[in-house]
Order: C-alpha cells, then structure tokens, then sequence
C-alpha cells in the first residue's frame, strides 16, 4: 500500500508561511517600513554642500546688486527648508512677487518688503522700506522681472550645470505653484536675506526635485574632480617637508648663577639681579643647542631676537 504525497502538505505549509525560505541555506528577506515624507529629503553631506554653494550664489547676487544700485549692498543666504508643496504655498504671501521660471523647474519669490525699496532705488530714490498692502502695476512688474532674472542668472552661473538653460516667465500668483509643482513633490526653498539701503527683506529660489537632482550630481561630480586632482599632485620632497616642521627655539642666558637666598626672597612684583651686563647677550638655542648669539628686540606688536653671529659648536660638527 503507497503512502500519500508530501508535496501537497508542503505546498500547504509555505501557503500559510510565504516568508518561508526555500531552502535551509537560503536568506530570508529583509523588510522595513517606507516613510514616504522622508523621500526626496537631502542627506547630511548634499545638504551642507548645497548651503555652501548658494552662500556663494548669495555673494554673486550681492555683488550684481552692488553694480546695479551704483552702491553696497548686503545679501545673505539665510535657510534651506525641504517642504511639500502644500506646506510651502500656504506660508508664501498673496502679493508676494513670484516668477515661474523654465516650466517650473525654479521660482523666484520675493517679498514686499523688497519689492517697493528696489523699485525706488532704480528710480534714484532711497530706496526706503514700506508698509506697502497694494499690488505692483504694470510698470512695476516689468522692472521686477529683470529683477528675476538677474538672480536666477547669477544662481545658474554658480550651478555650472552642463545644458541647463533657466528662462525666467512670468509673474503667477502664489497658489498657481499647485499647479506648477507636482502635488507629491518635495521642493527646496533657498531664502536668502537682503539690506538694500534702508529696507531689509528677504528671496527665495524654490527648486523642483528635478533640478535639485541635477544640481546635487553637478556637486558630486565637481568634487570628484577636486579629489582626482589632489591625488595627482606629486608628494613634496623630504627636505621641504622637513623645512615646515615646528622646532622649539628659545632666547637664554647659559650658564648664569644665583644665589638660593635671592630665589626663596622672591614674590610677585620682586626684581631678580641678575649679576649679567645689559651688553651680554643672550644665546639662541634649538632643542638645547646654542646656535646664535642674539639680543632682545621687538618687530612692531611681536617679541623678536636679533641675531648678532653663529656660536662655534663642535657637537653640532660632529653630527
């Protein structure tokens, strides 16, 4: 009489236990929960790159500012945030100026508190800060526009991504970002802070995950590049590294006594006599040895030893 099958009692137990492996020597597989908020986010490393670059934007936009308004101004790269694109509209003013710029890959968000200063710096006034609740004319929007685009041309000169093009468009409204930015995207908002005469405000470059892409492999492969050509310097020669080592030298008088009743008389404010003329002068020695003798001297702030001619030293002959 045969005895029943095993595979359908097998094919049972791995329907009631799929994570079974099929074998003994075979690795079982290694689940972990997905936090989707955390996706898109900036490690560490990229993320202080990133800062570092765009403090680095900051000064050119400052400096293009300078060249413009014919006179310093200060600007600053304040804060990097990493939000969903609901988060970041809803903090985003109703009349604050907003240019989309290349289908939306970058939008450039600048504060009231900027816009009317700016404007009345162009048009030689001083440029003063305002409680301005209206909205920009026509006229005001078009020099706003250049305003745009000068800094997002100064930001793409600093990114040096290779075929990027930023088109600065027009203004849109703050909620037209919804449609913008994709509704799941996590943007990057660069704010940047400015003292522009007497008005202070701040500017954000607001960054789709495409281009933030971009920008993090332009940084990686720059720095790739820097390590490559470190590496290809040749080492320095013995003798050059051995000339910038550090070697303790000091300005002494050899050989000079005093009594054990001066030293145990001593206190704070005491003068010790020496019993040595103020002609004597004193000995230059490294690691012990005499090398010069010299005279105490000082070179504008700092203490200093004149050297007056090589002492004679057999021991150092013989070495």
């Amino acid at each position: 009489m045969s005895s029943p099958s095993q595979a359908p009692v097998d094919a049972t137990q791995k329907s009631v236990n799929p994570n079974q492996p099929d074998e003994a020597g075979a690795r079982a597989r290694s689940i972990h929960s997905c936090n989707f908020r955390a996706a898109g986010r900036l490690s560490n490393e990229d993320a202080r790159a990133v800062i570092a670059l765009h403090e680095t934007v900051a000064n050119h936009i400052a400096a293009a500012f300078d060249a413009l308004f014919d006179s310093s101004h200060d600007v600053k790269f304040a804060e990097l945030i990493q939000a969903s694109v609901h988060e970041h509209v809803a903090g985003v003013p109703p009349l604050c100026f907003v240019v989309q710029c290349s289908s939306g890959q970058v939008t450039v968000e600048i504060d009231l508190d900027l816009v009317f200063p700016i404007i009345e710096l162009l048009m030689g006034g001083a440029g003063n800060a305002r409680n301005a609740d209206r909205d920009l004319s026509e006229i005001e929007e078009e020099v706003m526009l250049d305003i745009a685009a000068l800094i997002v041309h100064e930001a793409e000169a600093v990114w040096a991504i290779p075929g990027l093009s930023i088109a600065p468009g027009s203004r849109i409204k703050p909620s037209a970002m919804l449609q913008t930015f994709r509704p799941t995207e996590k943007l990057t908002v660069l704010r940047f802070e400015a003292s522009l005469a007497n008005a202070k405000g701040a500017f954000n470059l607001t960054l789709s995950n495409s281009l933030l892409d971009l920008l993090t492999k332009q940084i990686e492969t720059d720095r790739s590049q820097k390590k490559s050509r470190l590496f290809s310097f040749p080492a320095l020669p013995l003798r050059e590294r051995l000339l910038d080592c550090e070697i303790e030298v000091l300005t002494e008088l050899p050989e000079l006594r005093v009594s054990v009743k001066d030293l145990v008389t001593l206190v704070p404010g005491s003068v010790l006599k020496l019993r040595s003329s103020v002609r004597t002068p004193a000995a230059l020695t490294c690691a012990g040895r005499s090398l010069f003798q010299a005279v105490p001297v000082r070179s504008g702030q700092q203490r200093a030893a004149q050297l007056i001619h090589r002492t004679s030293n057999s021991e150092w002959k013989e070495r």
